[in-house]
């Protein structure tokens, strides 16, 4: 299991975070302390760069907001970052440095690395997104299973997470096809792909292309 560890996933000099995941194994461990982590950091940030726009709310002055937006504390939203039209973030957000938050998209309780992409009616919860990760129009995360039981990680082996909610781990350079729902705790490795219009579950290793459940290739 060690291509899901956060030292082989996720490259923390791309996230204003960078201490959130300090101590941890696995990245979804930092899931429940994203909310007093922005609310300590943002005290801190330089006034120069950022400015405090409502309670636990910081925006940089060089990002884009646009006023159908709506963005509840705690959050961040990084340098260069684009916040687009009609916009739903719930709270406990980290929107990293050149990221875009589309049209309609909803985000809660999340770390969305610099350069992430989330541009057109996707749902991102309770998850991870590393550096560059891409989703396609109307793919989501599913945070919650129906039968109410904790997450479980489903690799090599079956890692417990202690979470209710929990929605998808997203390594560097992931691109999630579009309308594909990443079930809770999915984990996709760097550098792979998602074909559209799927259903993931469990761990999509690195340099992959899952194309459905029995059939992930490698990249040439």
């Amino acid at each position: 299991m060690e291509n899901i560890k956060i030292k082989n996933m996720l490259t923390l000099e791309e996230t204003i975070a960078v201490d959130l995941f300090e101590g941890a194994t696995y990245p979804w461990e930092v899931l429940p302390k994203i909310g007093n982590f922005i609310m300590e950091l943002g005290k801190t940030l330089p006034t120069d760069k950022f400015e405090q726009v409502g309670d636990n709310v910081w925006i940089a002055k060089s990002a884009t907001v646009f006023p159908s937006a709506y963005i509840q504390g705690p959050c961040i939203i990084d340098e260069e970052a684009e916040v687009r039209h009609c916009a739903f973030v719930r709270g406990n957000a980290i929107v990293g440095k050149g990221a875009v938050v589309g049209n309609s998209t909803e985000l809660k309780n999340v770390v969305l690395f610099n350069k992430v992409q989330v541009p057109h009616y996707n749902y991102v919860g309770d998850s991870i997104l590393g550096f560059r990760s891409h989703m396609g129009a109307g793919s989501i995360t599913s945070n919650f299973k129906s039968d109410k039981t904790m997450v479980k990680v489903h690799g090599e082996e079956e890692i417990e997470t202690g979470l209710r909610k929990f929605g998808a781990m997203l390594g560097d350079d992931v691109e999630v096809g579009c309308n594909s729902v990443l079930n809770p705790g999915t984990v996709v490795c760097k550098n792979s792909n998602i074909y559209p219009v799927s259903c993931v579950r469990g761990v999509v290793p690195p340099n992959s292309i899952y194309k459905n459940k029995t059939e992930i290739i490698k990249k040439y």
